[in-house]
């Protein structure tokens, strides 16, 4: 069993005099009154794999007994002062749900005690004007203990302010001017463990990649890519408990990355990126599944739900509903055990080797306007024969087919842009843009298509089983009609997207 919160914490250096140097609270933004609770003694031992894999990736694992909340705490950065903490009751071994949920981090390399945490802490309230509490202070005398051969030892004085379940994020802010106002600064380091690891010299070192020039296209190529791969690492977990939107960010992260392989080979040997763009290719698909039966699934009932009761013949609701659960749940399935499967943990190895020890070709150091620049517009090529062919086409399936080749061109010609778009700034911004606006309606057309299918498919099964067609049908009628006022509206996007003046400033 786990449950899971988020925590929006801020940390700072503690003010001299200990508690008795803290400003009066009261009167910071809605903060009415301060009540004192504590003290507590908090025993906490922190997990991680030899090489600290957790810590490098800013997740951290502890066993900790005493105060209100004694258990495993996972905790998942999410962005600025805000972590997200799965917790898990108390037991001797790392619980499985958490190594779980930590596998794409340790990628099986075992979990073991690497730092124990003591802290003796005093909280403060704050609350509001009807006694809800707001947010919490805690004062910590910390005694840190590396658990590693010869490790060593640090003590220091630590000040938190986590903010209520609830409350506006702005409580802290006006907490952290009266702080600040009495000379109290941030700390500088973002947890516990961060600067226990620091200070008993338990740190592991982490290299940069060699041979990198900043400035250059491999330097933004690689920071492209590390930052694709630091998403697909981040949203396991997130995947792993059918978070929303969850499966969606990290089929684009696989995306964004192919396309990045595939766009910038003058810069990275595609001997190596080759097979690499092969497996997240397999690990899109095995997303895909649980991700296309989700936007279909939303579209179909959204459309049913927009038509008047009298044109809904039939148990059309509880069908859809039955094709949902059945269809959803192969989906997510599949992408359970793929994230569950060797193959990924292979391929998440692959990609930290691609980041560390990257495969650099000469393009790598010449000049951005001309690696990056000639890299987007051959993109931009790929999109203007794709469209021209389908365009040509007459209507019907082959033509539909061409169109979504087109939507894929489209696609890479704007993860090109977004690799160069720190090289190269507002121009190749400028093209970005364009050529999301050509995936998007794309993008719609498709979507109206695939619909279409799937409708077929259940007005047959609702008249095999003697239920009206009818609204099935209708539907049906709806989709084709979005098909088609997106297929009249793509040459006027088309032709702003292939405006010359787009390129010109890439041609250079």
């Amino acid at each position: 069993m786990t449950q899971s919160k988020r925590e929006t914490e801020r940390k700072y250096e503690p003010p001299s005099g200990g508690v008795a140097g803290l400003p009066d609270l009261t009167g910071a933004g809605p903060v009415a009154s301060v009540a004192a609770a504590g003290p507590e003694e908090l025993d906490a031992v922190y997990h991680d794999t030899v090489d600290l894999r957790l810590a490098g990736s800013s997740a951290t694992l502890r066993r900790r007994t005493g105060g209100p909340d004694a258990g495993w705490h996972l905790k998942l950065p999410l962005g600025g002062d805000t972590r997200e903490e799965v917790w898990a009751p108390l037991s001797d071994d790392v619980p499985q749900a958490l190594r779980e949920l930590v596998l794409s981090r340790t990628r099986g390399a075992e979990l073991r005690p690497v730092v124990r945490i003591r802290s003796t802490r005093t909280v403060r309230r704050l609350c509001d004007a009807e006694g809800g509490v707001l947010a919490e202070l805690s004062l910590d005398e910390v005694r840190a203990q590396s658990l590693a051969p010869g490790g060593g030892r640090a003590e220091w004085g630590e000040l938190e302010v986590e903010l209520a379940d609830g409350a506006d994020a702005g409580v802290l802010d006006a907490v952290e001017k009266r702080l600040r106002k009495k000379g109290v600064v941030r700390a500088d380091s973002p947890s516990k463990l961060a600067r226990a690891l620091r200070e008993t010299k338990s740190a592991v070192a982490r290299g940069r990649p060699s041979g990198v020039v900043a400035g250059s296209p491999g330097a933004f190529v690689l920071a492209y890519v590390r930052e694709q791969v630091g998403d697909l690492v981040a949203l396991d977990p997130a995947v792993r408990r059918d978070l929303p939107d969850a499966v969606h960010r990290m089929r684009v992260a696989c995306r964004r990355l192919r396309g990045c392989l595939r766009s910038y080979r003058s810069v990275l040997d595609r001997r190596v990126t080759d097979p690499l763009r092969a497996e997240l290719k397999w690990l899109a698909g095995e997303l895909g599944a649980a991700r296309d039966q989700e936007v279909l699934s939303e579209r179909i009932d959204a459309a049913l739900a927009e038509l008047p009761d009298e044109l809904v013949l039939g148990p059309v609701a509880a069908r859809l509903r039955i094709w949902d659960v059945s269809r959803g749940e192969d989906g997510r399935s599949r992408t359970r055990q793929a994230l569950d499967s060797p193959r990924w943990l292979r391929l998440l190895d692959a990609l930290d080797a691609l980041v560390r020890q990257p495969p650099l070709r000469a393009g790598a150091g010449r000049k951005p306007t001309r690696t990056m620049g000639r890299a987007v517009l051959k993109e931009y090529g790929r999109l203007a024969g794709r469209m021209d062919h389908a365009l040509a086409l007459p209507a019907g399936r082959e033509r539909e087919a061409g169109l979504h080749e087109a939507r894929k061109a489209a696609k890479k010609l704007r993860y090109a842009a977004e690799v160069a778009r720190p090289a190269l700034g507002k121009p190749v911004a400028r093209l970005g843009k364009r050529a999301k606006g050509v995936q998007r309606l794309l993008g719609e057309h498709q979507d109206a298509v695939v619909a279409q299918g799937t409708l077929r498919e259940l007005a047959v099964a609702a008249h095999g089983a003697g239920e009206p067609a009818f609204t099935w049908g209708l539907l049906h009628g709806l989709e084709r009609a979005v098909a088609g006022r997106r297929r009249e509206a793509l040459p006027e996007v088309w032709r702003a997207a292939s405006d010359p003046a787009l390129r010109a400033p890439l041609a250079h």
